[in-house]
């Protein structure tokens, strides 16, 4: 974890940036020793928002199947992304 006072960012924004490019990693600022902002590179902010959406979305599958929500085999998916593939081709072709 990455720690530095509020007053770094306004003294020296490169500094910051450059520190949260090269770890990937968020830096929290503090301002009077107490926790304010959280900076982090915008590539490392996308990655860890798809990671959590995904998170969330297998939560809710999971809840679903657990539930007692039909799911689909390996075989029925297969065959779905078959079909959803010829319907594109066949598209093209028009």
């Amino acid at each position: 974890m990455i720690i530095k006072p509020s007053a770094v960012i306004r003294k020296n924004y490169n500094e910051i940036s450059e520190i949260c490019k090269e770890s990937g990693e968020p830096v929290y600022l503090t301002k009077n020793g107490e926790g304010d902002l959280v900076v982090m590179d915008i590539e490392a902010f996308t990655k860890r928002e798809s990671m959590l959406r995904l998170r969330e979305n297998l939560i809710v599958a999971e809840e679903g199947r657990m539930n007692g929500k039909p799911g689909y085999s390996i075989d029925d998916v297969s065959s779905l992304m078959k079909a959803a593939v010829q319907e594109v081709l066949d598209g093209k072709r028009k």
